[in-house]
């Protein structure tokens, strides 16, 4: 249940407010959905990865890539490919740790 919400909600999110907001999203979830701490971070570093790949993919495929290739080229990355996979990387590391925060401040107030 915690990885669909954290993927819907960070999707819609892209769209509307700045990148911060899916991690919060995901802290959110966490706090209500989440179980083990473990799995947490895995849904969270998950469902912001596949949402920010969707999000570049969306806004790349129009321009045939060119922007997401001048990018790559400014960070001597040899094509757009691994831009993107940089990119789902630092995304999914800040919503992992992000859904895991969420997830231990849960354990910690039902435990107190």
């Amino acid at each position: 249940m915690l990885f669909p919400v954290i993927l819907l909600l960070s999707f819609i999110s892209g769209y509307l407010f700045p990148w911060w907001v899916g991690c919060i999203l995901a802290f959110g979830a966490a706090l209500i959905f989440g179980k083990r701490s473990s799995w947490a971070f895995w849904c969270g570093f998950a469902g912001i990865s596949i949402a920010w790949i969707a999000l570049s993919l969306l806004k790349s495929f129009p321009n045939d890539h060119i922007l997401a290739t001048r990018v790559a080229h400014v960070f001597h990355l040899p094509n757009w490919g691994l831009l993107l996979a940089v990119t789902a990387l630092i995304g999914g590391l800040a919503g992992g740790m992000s859904a895991l925060s969420g997830s231990l401040v849960k354990r910690a107030f039902e435990k107190g």
